[in-house]
């Protein structure tokens, strides 16, 4: 699957609608994120199961901020809807195809215990350690 621009508006319908997205945050005056791209897109064409979205932190600042990005390129994993991953700084194709097999590797059912446990100790903690 080739590699797929999306703007804010679509961010959350991208995460919702497919089960494992990694997510490019980028701007086009980033060398190391021109660097990156290349390697993102070939192997975005080896796993088409997989959806490659690309958010260019230029035109969607409001979406940048949200996500915390403070430092591009900052490349970011979701499976079922939960964020498993998120480190910035550009991989070698290699690196990036060990993490798509790491996240497609993943036992989600204790991921999703994790979630839920870590959820109900803030909800017991109160707002006030929110």
């Amino acid at each position: 699957m080739a590699t797929v621009d999306i703007t804010g508006e679509q961010f959350t319908e991208t995460i919702q609608g497919n089960d494992i997205v990694l997510v490019d945050f980028w701007a086009d005056w980033c060398r190391p994120c021109k660097m990156f791209a290349p390697n993102y897109a070939a192997v975005s064409e080896k796993h088409p199961d997989v959806f490659f979205a690309k958010v260019d932190t230029e035109t969607e600042q409001q979406l940048s901020a949200e996500a915390g990005i403070t430092s591009i390129p900052t490349l970011m994993a979701f499976r079922e809807q939960v964020l498993v991953f998120s480190q910035p700084g550009a991989m070698s194709a290699p690196q990036l195809e060990q993490l798509v097999e790491a996240v497609k590797g993943l036992d989600m059912t204790e991921v999703h215990a994790q979630v839920a446990k870590a959820q109900a100790q803030a909800e017991a903690d109160g707002p006030e350690q929110a």
